[in-house]
């Protein structure tokens, strides 16, 4: 009974049933995608180093450790912003936050682009940093907030689209530039070197979401725990389309979420399992499984890793593009089926094919040969990394890339979903630095035992997905807090009988 009067709701804590209109679908569509921007500026920054580092490591003839700080020091920066992104958001806003991105994006472009010694790009690439890892925790939140509960995993996987075709447009940028230029380390227009011009062109996406920040509707669930349910109304009219007593008993179910006599904090996070609550806890380890497999070495060293294995420079950035392409295309695959097919078997599915494929990118290096001091690969061993590489990245594509950002958006409470996903979004640039810090040492040790260890980590995932990750799909916003709340009384009975 209870089941199927979920069913005949269809949404958000008393959404009604039935569908939007095609002018409010779209409408919703439209802000979700303006909201993602962030997560292409999040993307263009993670990959627009791939192609300039090459060239930054000549002009500045710094060591390989240096290389890999200039390279992963964003990610620090990332882990701050976005620590401090969600509970900044509950106090000034998600859209004002959106805008703050863009400023801060701006000024690590154009900071990057002038850099004049390699502690100069890192400091300006840190600027950067805390602006994606701000955009990184809020985009997922206000997407899941403003959607109806029928196209939540779809619209917040907008946020794993846009971060891959920034990934795209930042390799195929480079690519352009550096052959425009004959090399990224020649000079291009106006005397400037192109890797200085790939760096620059991060103004452009920066603009772009400062301009849509300040037309975007603020979360109307942010604007209930600020105690203003009139504006909140407005808002899901406006954008949901609903008659004023269907907007009323969504409003009123919401505010009945939140705990009204206090502002969301860190505090409401603490728990019985190890100080937090258990939601929190799966939240953290979903993060950092994401980068513990090591996607984002694809994505940060592809060129150096194909040449690195005796494919010439052209067909190493050829593939890094290819790559690129087909994380875009799988990412849309996913956003079809998220809503249809569920988060858990998309997640265990996705594990699985990456341990897989892992696992045959550490057996097709362990079978390298060494000629003139350097690793090569002969065929059939050849193809079967490259194949294995895409594999690796279509399994990805399609299940934890989107998956993650629409888990975090959706599993915690209304109360707490702000601080929750800026923590387990710091997890996840802090694995993030963690894997690419690490990478170009480990590669020199052993490229079959690094591929070995992100084997292990995408199998832990595939335990930890069938053990620990509730489903969400479906499952109203505001019904979060019941789970929330029990994990708490649960908290505070263990606290009252240990003391």
């Amino acid at each position: 009974m209870v089941e199927k009067q979920k069913k005949e709701q269809g949404g958000n804590g008393g959404e009604p049933k039935g569908s939007l209109d095609r002018q409010h679908t779209v409408r919703v569509v439209m802000i979700s995608i303006g909201a993602a921007v962030g997560g292409f500026i999040f993307g263009f920054d993670s990959s627009v180093i791939n192609g300039a580092i090459e060239a930054v490591t000549e002009q500045y003839g710094i060591t390989a450790g240096v290389t890999g700080f200039v390279v992963a020091i964003s990610l620090i920066g990332a882990a701050v912003g976005a620590w401090f992104g969600g509970p900044v958001a509950n106090k000034w806003g998600r859209t004002r936050v959106m805008l703050m991105v863009g400023v801060l994006f701006l000024a690590g472009s154009v900071g990057s682009a002038f850099a004049f010694a390699p502690w100069d790009l890192a400091a300006w690439r840190v600027v950067g940093g805390v602006s994606i890892g701000a955009a990184s925790a809020i985009v997922p939140s206000y997407i899941s907030e403003i959607a109806p509960t029928k196209l939540r995993g779809r619209l917040t996987s907008l946020q794993q689209m846009a971060i891959v075709f920034g990934i795209f447009v930042a390799l195929m940028m480079d690519d352009v530039v550096a052959g425009a230029a004959g090399g990224a380390g020649a000079d291009f227009w106006f005397g400037l070197e192109a890797w200085r011009w790939m760096f620059l062109a991060g103004a452009i996406p920066a603009v772009l979401y400062g301009v849509l920040a300040l037309r975007l509707p603020e979360s109307p669930r942010m604007l209930i725990a600020n105690g203003d349910p009139e504006k909140a109304t407005e808002v899901f009219e406006h954008v949901h389309g609903r008659t004023e007593s269907e907007t009323k008993a969504l409003v009123d179910s919401i505010r009945k979420s939140i705990r009204s006599d206090s502002k969301p904090s860190f505090k409401d996070l603490k728990g019985g399992t190890f100080g937090l609550v258990p939601i929190v806890w799966v939240g953290v380890v979903i993060a950092a499984f994401q980068q513990l497999v090591g996607i984002n070495v694809i994505f940060y060293y592809s060129n150096s890793l194909w040449r690195s294995v005796g494919f010439s420079p052209e067909f190493a950035s050829n593939a890094s593009v290819i790559t690129a392409v087909t994380n875009v295309v799988i990412t849309i695959v996913a956003i079809f089926l998220i809503d249809k097919v569920g988060r858990r078997p998309l997640l265990l599915v996705g594990s699985t094919g990456m341990t897989i494929s892992l696992v045959l990118m550490a057996l097709s290096f362990f079978n390298a040969s060494i000629a003139d001091g350097e690793p090569q690969l002969a065929e059939p061993w050849s193809t079967v990394a490259l194949v294995a590489a895409n594999a690796f990245v279509v399994f990805f594509a399609v299940s934890w890339g989107p998956v993650m950002w629409t888990l975090l958006g959706e599993m915690f409470p209304n109360q707490i979903r702000g601080v929750a996903v800026g923590i387990a979004t710091a997890v996840n640039w802090l694995a993030n630095f963690a894997v690419t810090v690490t990478f170009p040492a480990l590669s020199e040790f052993s490229l079959p035992f690094t591929y070995g260890m992100y084997a292990f980590f995408a199998l832990a995932s595939l335990v930890f997905v069938f053990f620990k990750v509730p489903e969400t799909k479906n499952i109203p916003l505001e019904e979060m807090s019941d789970r929330y709340k029990r994990q708490r009384r649960d908290a505070k009975k263990s606290a009252s009988g240990a003391s």
